[in-house]
């Protein structure tokens, strides 16, 4: 896109914050890396505006407390709980969902947000690299899902699952094999999952974003690449955070009752 374009273009792509509607009204979500400036994080403040009470889970606790106390100043103590969790660690996913159930007698959806991300060529991926983006990436989706069935299961009153994968899990790009990977098993998961849930009332979705810019995409990819992954977008610019945070609140709502094992893309880039 040349500067002009992107010019005359500014105002008319750039984005207006909805406020909410009540479409979450009532319900308990679970969020998991919902700490911080990400989607995880833009995802729980979307539901507390839609008027979800949210228990939010991460692995860096210092940050998930300070983000837990600041939603709680905002939208009061009763509408947000939360409980350390790295997806990796089985222990901690079950006391995240028990969170939910001590604080809100179960859960009505779950927002799988948990991955790990990072570069490197084939040739010097090393296997700790490969295994630790699929353990949390793929794995810990699955670990979020498996509990998420059993406690729909056990309560019969339905639920939806919305797992965040990625572009890159249609696209290539040099240097993110095993996030392409695991983002890529994340579609196929939520595809599987999709038809064992129906059984349940339970729906099963995934948003695909392309290119959201919050701080820590900053801190690990070089402005260059930022700069030529942006001007693939259609908009010329990145998405907010947010504005993925709109399309899982969509999944998430009633709006989409019809909609399971489906990939939503939230990109302005289409080859």
């Amino acid at each position: 896109m040349t500067d002009d374009r992107a010019a005359r273009q500014g105002d008319r792509t750039a984005p207006r914050y909805v406020p909410g509607h009540g479409l979450l009204a009532g319900r308990t979500a679970v969020i998991t890396a919902a700490a911080g400036a990400g989607i995880g994080g833009a995802t729980a403040r979307r539901f507390l505006e839609e008027g979800a009470r949210v228990v939010i889970g991460d692995a860096h606790t210092r940050r998930l407390r300070q983000a837990e106390a600041a939603l709680a100043g905002e939208f009061g103590d009763r509408a947000v709980a939360a409980a350390p969790c790295d997806v990796t660690d089985e222990t901690q996913v079950r006391a995240l969902f028990d969170k939910a159930a001590e604080e809100h007698g179960g859960l009505d959806i779950v927002v799988n947000n948990a991955g790990l991300g990072g570069t490197a060529p084939l040739t010097e991926m090393t296997d700790d690299q490969w295994s630790g983006v699929l353990d949390t990436t793929l794995t810990g989706t699955f670990r979020c899902t498996r509990a998420a069935l059993r406690s729909f299961a056990a309560t019969g009153r339905g639920g939806v699952i919305v797992n965040n994968s990625s572009v890159l899990g249609w696209r290539a790009q040099a240097g993110q094999a095993h996030y392409a990977a695991a983002k890529a098993g994340v579609m196929a998961l939520t595809r599987c999952a999709a038809v064992e849930a129906a059984e349940y009332g339970v729906r099963v979705n995934a948003v695909a974003p392309s290119l959201a810019m919050h701080p820590h995409l900053a801190r690990v990819t070089t402005p260059e690449l930022l700069a030529e992954l942006t001007a693939g977008e259609a908009y010329g610019r990145c998405a907010e955070p947010w504005e993925v945070a709109n399309a899982i609140v969509f999944l998430a709502s009633d709006y989409s009752s019809y909609l399971t094992g489906e990939v939503v893309s939230v990109s302005s880039r289409h080859p």
